[in-house]
């Protein structure tokens, strides 16, 4: 196996129009193998920009994109969807489908639109099914299940791909706190049991704080961290990122990443008792 790492962004710049200001500017970093990588920032800081320019859907307007040590733009499309499962923010199911139909459905890059499954595809749909714990809710309709569900079924979806690599976008966007730790406790188990590796675009600085091997901070376009949860989110970087004062304690409890930071938002009498201090 390679040891390239999984995805180079070599000082990727995009914007959205000749007049416009770029969304992302000169941006670099590097995913390695097996990491459990989130990117995460502001809205507006570029975290869709440089998610669809590294899927392949945004050509750079300057710099490159590699996957596993080769140009982006040398891969065909389903030789990549069969590397790599995406997992959307946002999308709809026009027609009324069971959960083990919408999961079959991450084998189209290995048959085709209309290409019959076999042995190993019914292996790889059962093996997603239970991966995300959804097996005995195979038959009943998504328009039964809940948000929570729904998204594992989505999650098992990509899975059936199998995909060397997982990508999400706000995964847990709308979820309530069960089903966030749910799934970033299925994330991380992924990452560490299956080799794969994970990348998240999220919003929630704890949860990757807490799972995450690695982060990379943007804003307005830029990067203004990146490295572990520790070296990212210092109190200073966060405040002047977010644009809010914040307090950073270290959590004790037992757990993935023990010691993580945990960012707590000041409330206004919170930032008046610091300037008192």
């Amino acid at each position: 196996m390679s040891n390239a790492p999984v995805f180079s962004v070599r000082g990727v710049r995009y914007a959205y129009g000749k007049a416009a200001p770029p969304a992302v500017d000169d941006v670099s970093f590097e995913i390695g193998r097996g990491s459990f990588y989130t990117i995460l920032g502001p809205n507006g800081s570029g975290k869709s920009t440089i998610l669809k320019t590294m899927l392949g859907s945004l050509e750079p307007d300057d710099g490159s994109v590699h996957y596993e040590g080769r140009d982006l733009k040398s891969w065909g499309r389903r030789e990549l969807a069969r590397r790599i499962g995406v997992v959307p923010q946002v999308e709809h199911v026009p027609f009324p489908l069971t959960v083990q139909e919408l999961v079959s459905m991450g084998r189209y890059p290995h048959i085709g639109l209309l290409g019959r499954t076999g042995v190993k595809d019914e292996e790889a749909i059962e093996r997603a099914l239970t991966q995300c714990g959804m097996e005995g809710m195979s038959s009943r309709s998504i328009e039964e299940i809940s948000g929570g569900e729904m998204q594992r079924a989505r999650i098992a979806r990509a899975l059936a791909q199998e995909p060397q690599t997982l990508v999400l976008d706000e995964p847990t966007a709308s979820l309530d706190l069960h089903h966030e730790m749910e799934t970033f406790e299925l994330l991380l188990s992924l990452a560490e049991g299956s080799d794969i590796t994970v990348i998240v675009v999220t919003h929630n600085l704890n949860l990757a704080a807490r799972y995450a091997s690695h982060m990379l901070l943007l804003n307005e376009g830029k990067i203004v961290g990146e490295g572990s949860p520790t070296q990212v989110l210092s109190q200073k970087t966060v405040e002047k990122t977010f644009q809010w004062p914040v307090a950073v304690v270290l959590r004790d409890e037992a757990g993935p990443n023990k010691n993580s930071p945990q960012v707590v938002p000041l409330s206004v009498s919170d930032i008046e008792q610091r300037k008192k201090s």
